[in-house]
């Protein structure tokens, strides 16, 4: 070989090394993944257990969010009335204000009445048939479905399991008590209630407590023993009813604008819907666990009286239920296309249920 192409093909080498060497910097700096940091606002006052903070809750989940993405998805949580009134979250994620809101879908059903399902149902499912028609029965791509025209992409985050009737003044006994009632009482079940005379009200849950201690109102529905109790509702009204018509099981609702999750890498995204996941798992776990208690606590140490309402007024709640639904559906075909979806679903659910689980509830209460 040549002096000179010896000497040519040694500065090559050497030009090639140091340009592997300069260029890895840029290439490390390339591949550096990107970190977001996002706000999440609630429709849940400070404190909140369940809504707000312990198991299962927003502010769980962030943590659950940020220790298995390493720290790339940071969220600040902001309870209501921290960065904006509690029920004005829809309209905040829709405008780009903040990225991420926790609420209840039905909230927004003055928007889309089909937002409604992704709740809960009155006389509907139970936590698990709700479950599986959201994840496994094409309840979820619905949920999106609904939203896409507001720019907005919604996930399942919690879940209360059946809750109760609420807290009353005076015992029900009759169907016509509840004509000139007034009642804290959101979303569908606020509908049904009208129908049959109520005054139905939304009332964030900070506000039920004096409403209902003052005589604003007669009547006040919040979730379950353990939450009521924290409230105090057990002080302002003696009756609490039960069967759980209104809300058989509660999903809580991740809202997350379209353009912001769009901007998520894959491996983000899975970890967000992993997370909720858990949420909803983790959530309704810790609700079994606290109610018990908290009913027991309610009736033998606080003089609560806690009767299942008579049939003659479940019967005529829902009669009203199906009244309300089937004019809702009637009057959208989106709303048709996920209340169709719902039913078919729920009759197949009931199905199983009834052969599965009715027997073996039916054994426990023979025991």
């Amino acid at each position: 070989m040549s002096l000179s192409r010896r000497k040519f093909l040694t500065t090559a080498a050497a030009s090639s090394t140091a340009g592997l060497i300069l260029a890895a910097p840029a290439i490390a700096t390339a591949q550096s993944p990107r970190t977001f940091n996002w706000r999440m606002t609630n429709a849940y006052g400070p404190g909140s257990p369940f809504y707000v903070e312990g198991p299962g809750s927003p502010t769980d989940m962030i943590k659950k969010i940020h220790t298995m993405s390493g720290g790339r998805l940071n969220i600040q949580h902001f309870a209501a009335g921290e960065l904006i009134p509690a029920f004005e979250g829809f309209e905040a994620v829709q405008s780009g204000t903040i990225e991420m809101n926790a609420a209840n879908s039905y909230f927004w059903s003055g928007t889309t009445f089909a937002a409604q399902y992704f709740t809960t149902v009155p006389f509907g499912m139970s936590y698990m048939g709700h479950m599986a028609w959201l994840f496994h029965g094409g309840g979820l791509e619905l949920w999106q479905e609904v939203y896409e025209p507001y720019g907005l992409v919604a996930l399942p985050l919690n879940n209360t399991g059946v809750q109760m009737t609420g807290w009353f003044r005076e015992p029900i006994e009759d169907v016509n008590q509840l004509n000139g009632l007034r009642m804290r009482i959101p979303g569908l079940a606020g509908k049904v209630y009208a129908a049959l005379g109520v005054d139905a009200r939304v009332l964030p849950g900070g506000e039920i407590f004096p409403a209902l201690e003052r005589g604003v109102i007669d009547a006040a529905e919040f979730v379950g023993p353990y939450q009521d109790r924290r409230l105090g509702l057990q002080n302002a009204a003696r009756y609490y009813h039960t069967t759980g018509w209104h809300e058989p099981a509660t999903t809580g609702e991740l809202l997350i604008s379209r353009s912001h999750w769009d901007s998520l890498p894959d491996d983000l995204k899975m970890i967000v819907r992993t997370a909720c996941m858990a949420s909803c798992l983790d959530s309704l776990a810790w609700s079994e666990a606290v109610n018990g208690e908290a009913l027991t606590d309610l009736v033998e140490n606080h003089g609560v009286i806690a009767r299942v309402l008579p049939d003659t007024v479940v019967s005529a709640l829902r009669e009203a239920t199906l009244d309300t639904l089937a004019t809702e559906a009637n009057a959208d075909p989106l709303v048709r296309r996920v209340h169709d979806s719902y039913m078919a679903f729920k009759a197949n659910h009931d199905r199983w249920a009834d052969i599965s689980e009715g027997p073996w509830h039916a054994s426990i209460l023979g025991a």
